[in-house]
């Protein structure tokens, strides 16, 4: 099975470094979702040099940057999924930016620790 970040079009690259790509997401869950996906083929972000973790930290930062410039929201979530069962589908280290808005959800208290909802309510 070939990895569809490995073949990415280039004309999906909004910018990159010695590290990776910045790329927005074929499936966003709001607008601006984007992704950081590792240049090395690797499944886990525990694999990355600490030369890569900073050249992905550094594309994060600037996908920040041009999202509040260009989207300006309120808040982010930045987010991994590392391994099938932490909900990881594409075997190729990305990290998740997703900008958030003022009133997208009814609640955002707890943001990423809904990923096991019966503990995300902590303060109930």
């Amino acid at each position: 099975m070939s990895c569809p970040f490995c073949s990415l079009p280039a004309e999906r690259i909004v910018a990159a470094n010695h590290a990776g790509w910045m790329v927005r997401d074929g499936y966003p869950v709001s607008p601006g979702h984007t992704l950081i996906i590792s240049r090395r083929h690797v499944g886990s972000f525990f694999e990355l040099s600490e030369e890569e973790r900073a050249g992905m930290f550094s594309l994060l930062e600037k996908a920040k940057a041009e999202l509040h410039a260009s989207h300006g929201p309120q808040g982010y979530n930045i987010g991994i999924n590392d391994g099938p069962v932490a909900g990881q589908t594409v075997p190729h280290l990305h990290i998740h930016l997703i900008p958030r808005y003022a009133g997208d959800v009814p609640d955002p208290r707890g943001g990423v620790r809904w990923v096991i909802a019966d503990k995300a309510k902590y303060w109930a």
